[in-house]
């Protein structure tokens, strides 16, 4: 059984990006529907899997990351970025899917990690 993780890392600082609230949504259609909220630890990771076990399910999913407040808390003036949301389809129950973001004040970036 696989499951979902992400961690953060600030590129423009060289760190891991603490503290960032994370809020996951599963898509249907043109809804989405919330499934949880974490925020990220001094390692910029969560503390468990995003999604394992029961919950771990084929389909669309939202990773929603609030990193205008990250900023702000680090006393960086961002205004261009406020939060970061990345759709994505987990089409293989029995593999892992790790969602790392690459942040800066002005620019994100994402893939597919292992």
């Amino acid at each position: 059984m696989g499951q979902l993780t992400t961690h953060i890392l600030d590129t423009s600082a060289g760190i891991p990006a603490s503290d960032v609230v994370i809020n996951l949504y599963r898509r249907d259609g043109t809804s989405s529907t919330h499934i949880k909220s974490t925020k990220t630890n001094t390692d910029g990771r969560c503390d468990k899997p995003l999604l394992s076990e029961e919950e771990f399910d084929e389909g669309c999913y939202e990773l929603e990351f609030i990193v205008n407040d990250y900023f702000e808390a680090k006393n960086i003036n961002c205004p261009f970025l406020k939060d970061v949301i990345i759709r994505f389809s987990i089409s293989e129950k029995s593999e892992n899917y790790h969602v790392p973001l690459l942040i800066s004040p002005y620019s994100y970036s994402t893939y597919r990690g292992s």
